[in-house]
């Protein structure tokens, strides 16, 4: 391509995502008056590595960055198969491996860095997991291997990291069995600290990963060229068919050395690059090196002493050049190392001052490692500023709070561990706020968008997140600020007096009724099948929870069946209400609040063996509190050998239907108010709906079992039942308004069938009943039309979709009792199926007191049982 005097010519060696950016950034800004001109070895377009782990399964999926045509471009040029081996800085020359030169004016230095290597005996039988071609050899040897040994392989992936955990993941789906090691105690050390990485460990334990840390390999075995396992520095031989290396990255600086090189043998004088002390080309805020006119960005670039391996630094860094050879100023603020990880259902966040290094910072910590969940941030000496922040298990907070990193929470840190209840304060991002780190857009970017008065469309309001993502680039790297993303824009929306879109997420572009209906219609019965049909990507932690709650609803599937074990919310994974203090409270359903004198009991015989605190509930059930893990199998099943079953405390659905002793024992009682609860129970227990619900039944109209603080009510007259609908007693008390009255039994159970499941399947994601008869079309009109009226012709529909589910229904503790797959999640340890024997507990009483929380700048675990 020729070039015209006034053109400048930009040479970039590299192509991978800095690369990229840098060229898309600058071709953006000013390309009237540049030729830019990229040097790539790879014969790939520029490509996503950090989603390497999708080629390892899919060999046909495009992880192209960017829209192509960003390469046909008049002022564009790229050179894939062009290794550069020379820079010449005062003719400004680079030549290629082929022989060829490129002239230019400005350099570009972007060749990122190679996976590191082992230095042991039969290294060279090991794979790295780097490149495109990496990830299709590793497959191709997994396949490979398991048609030659007949049995699944066994793939040892060296390296606890994020790169390392993929991999390993990659390598289990492809039906290998895998196998982690890791030099440090914990896995990914390097941004968790010792509680994260215990909680963390035994999440992965629980994907099926075998976790050998703390020691080193000291050497690849092999027979016959075949690797047959791995010695560690302890002396244990871990077996093995394959091992991929994953245990970081090395700057490829081999040009800048190769330069300074040859100064040196020529006894020139001139500038050289300096180079940091474990590699990569040192520059300074500017992103310039020590040679004039050659600049560095991404994983090559050493700042401040570091090479760093994440995207979000290399696209500022990038930008900041692109910026600079444009015309303007900008400046490196240092390396934001946030990461967010999912993995196999294992959640994982990390930012800002992670580890509480800045003077005086205190760290609010949760720690439960045994459930697989830690909670951490670090905040300032007076306990207001965010310094940063952990999250293992539910990292739900990490997208609000990323933002507001350096800035005054509005409230109490304790109050943002969502693993405690925190019910932190809304707040509203300030305009100069990071949403979005990878890409560097701030909050204002979106609402500058979203009302129009941004860059994009022509200034036409932006008001999707596919939109949002085009405009601004937020979203569209890592994704993890994706949710928040989609909530400011809707914020914004309601400012504007815009509509808001009803999706559910960016995922799944149905609401939750019309995502239930699809679901019913196609007949999908697991979560991967809904996702393949009614979404795109891998889900989030808004849809996930939502899927597996529309199929239970709709097959009462067993919570951790048809791929729901990595979607549920905390509590429905180990069927039981994870308590403040790190432990759990197991509920019996009690139908009606009906027991024997037998089974008072059992309940106290159990209480009493496992040491557990006893509480009557305000509806009409014992609840038993403090737990372990590993207790509750057990547990459950001495309950479940004497009658007993789940209450499903833990579940969005029937929690219980309190009653009255009604006409059976009452003066006053109408009707048997005891018998009809026990049978609207047993009919609707584990029934998963939108949000939990409770029943009450009272005997008469004095009203003993609070029947109209209930979401169904049900209270006897002398004419027969009346019905009432859309009470709740929580944050905001609503009382049940009537909706029938003067009902036989069977008709009064037939409107229950029908109004469950409309609301079932027309309400909105986590929305009680109250406000789901305050926000339908009529309200209460309405909603008697179409239970008593038929208004919709689909009382018949209703009626035998709950038949189903009382079919259908199966306990799911003794179901879980019954599976051996299933018991393998509740272990306290990873290494060890033993408890910890030496907790002592501190009673109040009479009975076993709730530890208290930790005060604030310890990191001892919140809750943490007294030695």
């Amino acid at each position: 391509m020729g070039t015209t005097n006034t053109e400048r010519r930009i040479l970039v060696i590299g192509g991978g995502p800095a690369a990229h950016r840098f060229t898309e950034s600058l071709a953006s800004r000013a390309p009237q008056n540049l030729n830019i001109t990229v040097l790539t070895e790879e014969v790939h377009l520029p490509y996503d590595r950090v989603a390497l782990s999708k080629a390892l399964t899919d060999r046909e999926i495009d992880l192209t960055l960017g829209d192509t045509a960003l390469w046909e471009a008049d002022h564009v040029t790229l050179e894939t198969g062009a290794k550069a081996v020379a820079i010449d800085s005062e003719q400004r020359i680079v030549t290629t491996e082929d022989g060829r030169t490129f002239s230019y004016d400005e350099l570009v230095l972007a060749t990122g860095s190679d996976a590191a290597t082992l230095s042991i005996p039969g290294h060279e039988h090991s794979f790295v997991y780097r490149t495109l071609e990496d990830v299709w050899s590793i497959a191709e040897k997994i396949e490979e291997l398991k048609t030659t040994l007949g049995r699944t392989p066994v793939v040892a992936t060296v390296g606890g990291g994020l790169l390392g955990l993929e991999a390993a993941a990659g390598a289990q789906a492809l039906g290998a069995q895998a196998v982690v090691i890791n030099s440090g105690k914990w896995l990914m050390n390097a941004q968790l600290d010792e509680g994260a990485g215990q909680a963390m460990g035994r999440l992965i334990n629980e994907t099926g990963f075998t976790i050998h840390a703390g020691y080193r390999p000291k050497e690849i075995i092999t027979e016959s060229g075949n690797v047959t396992g791995v010695i560690l520095a302890n002396d244990q031989v871990v077996e093995a068919d394959m091992v991929v290396v994953s245990i970081g990255l090395t700057p490829r600086d081999e040009l800048a050395r190769r330069y300074n090189q040859e100064l040196d043998l020529s006894g020139s004088d001139a500038p050289r690059f300096t180079l940091g002390q474990r590699g990569g080309v040192v520059i300074n805020a500017n992103c310039a090196t020590d040679i004039e006119h050659i600049w560095a960005v991404g994983e090559v670039a050493n700042f401040d002493g570091m090479c760093v391996g994440l995207v979000a630094p290399a696209n500022s860094m990038a930008e900041i050049v692109a910026e600079q050879l444009a015309g303007g100023q900008a400046e490196f603020a240092g390396f934001d190392t946030a990461t967010k990880l999912k993995l196999s259902g294992v959640d994982v966040a990390s930012f800002g001052d992670a580890f509480a290094q800045t003077d005086g910072a205190l760290e609010v910590v949760y720690a439960d490692a045994p459930r697989g969940l830690y909670q951490k941030l670090v905040v300032s000496a007076d306990a207001k500023t965010l310094l940063g922040g952990i999250f293992v298990g539910d990292a739900s907070p990490y997208q609000s709070l990323r933002p507001m990193l350096g800035r005054e929470l509005p409230g109490e840190p304790g109050a943002y561990l969502s693993a405690i209840g925190g019910e932190a304060p809304e707040g509203e991002l300030p305009d100069d706020a990071v949403l979005c780190s990878c890409n560097n857009v701030l909050a204002g970017d979106i609402r500058d968008a979203v009302s129009g008065c941004g860059s994009c469309a022509g200034n036409d309001p932006v008001t999707t997140v596919a939109g949002l993502k085009g405009c601004t680039r937020a979203g569209t790297q890592c994704g993890s600020c994706v949710p928040m993303l989609k909530k400011l824009m809707e914020s914004q929306m309601k400012k504007d007096g815009a509509e808001v879109s009803t999706a559910l997420c960016e995922h799944i572009s149905f609401s939750r009724p019309e995502l239930f209906e699809a679901i019913r219609v196609a007949g999908a019965t697991t979560f991967g099948e809904v996702m393949e049909r009614f979404g795109s990507g891998a889900g989030c932690d808004i849809c996930k929870p939502v899927i597996a709650n529309i199929l239970s609803s709709q097959t009462s599937v067993h919570p951790m069946d048809a791929g729901l074990a990595g979607a549920q919310d905390t509590n429905d994974r180990v069927l039981a209400n994870m308590q403040k203090d790190g432990t759990y409270s197991v509920v019996p359903r009690i139908p009606g609040g009906e027991i024997t004198p037998e089974k008072l009991g059992v309940i106290a015989a159990v209480a009493q063996k496992y040491g557990l605190y006893t509480k009557l509930t305000g509806g009409l059930r014992i609840d038993m509190f403090g737990a372990r893990l590993e207790q509750l199998p057990e547990i459950w099943r001495e309950l479940v050998d004497a009658g007993f079953e789940s209450g499903q405390a833990y579940g969005k659905s029937l929690r219980n239907v309190k009653t009255c002793v009604g006409s059976s024992w009452c003066r006053y009682g109408m009707l048997d108010s005891t018998a009809m609860g026990i049978k609207m129970e047993l009919r609707y227990r584990g029934l998963r709906a939108p949000h939990k619900f409770k029943m009450g039944v009272s005997g008469c109209a004095r009203e003993c079992a609070e029947a109209r603080a209930k979401d169904i009510g049900v209270i006897a007259t002398t004419d027969g039942w009346n019905l009432y609908v859309g009470g709740n007693g929580g944050a905001n008390p609503a009382h049940a308004q009537l909706l029938a009255g003067g009902l036989d039994d069977e008709t009064l159970l037939k409107y229950i069938d029908r109004y469950l499941m409309y609301y079932i399947r027309t309400a909105d994601k986590l929305q009680r009943t109250a406000h789901w008869l305050q926000d339908l079309d009529g309200g209460l009109e309405r909603a008697k039309q179409i239970v008593v009226d038929d208004s919709l012709g689909l009382a018949q529909e209703l009626e035998e979709a709950m038949e189903a589910h009382v079919a259908n229904y199966e306990d799911e503790w003794a179901a879980t009792l019954a599976d051996p797959v299933k018991l393998k999640r509740f272990r306290s340890f990873v290494n060890t199926a033993q408890p910890d024997t030496d907790l002592e507990y501190v009673s109040e009483r009479g009975q076993r007191r709730p530890a208290e929380p930790v005060s604030l700048g310890t990191s001892i675990p919140v809750g943490a049982p007294q030695r």
